[in-house]
């Protein structure tokens, strides 16, 4: 993996859903978690309950995050379907 990207991870029904386990994707400056989900969900179709009424759990570098925490070069992200109860 090059010095100017970041893994981004799916688990669970999101990785169903999606099709994919990882992406890697460029990392911009100044860039969040939450920026990364809004340029996912703009691909449309499955890819936009990223950004749906139940938000998506964030981990980055395998420690949970919020959509505002910033993220870098090297960084794993990944996103986890909501949790249920039942």
């Amino acid at each position: 993996m090059s010095e100017q990207t970041l893994t981004v991870r799916f688990f669970a029904r999101l990785r169903e859903e999606l099709d994919t386990e990882q992406l890697t994707l460029s990392a911009d400056r100044n860039q969040t978690a939450g920026d990364i989900l809004t340029a996912l969900a703009s691909r449309g179709g499955p890819w936009a309950q990223l950004q749906g009424d139940q938000p998506v759990m964030i981990a980055i570098n395998q420690a949970m995050a919020k959509p505002g925490s910033p993220v870098k070069a090297g960084d794993e992200v990944a996103f986890f379907p909501p949790v249920t109860g039942g």
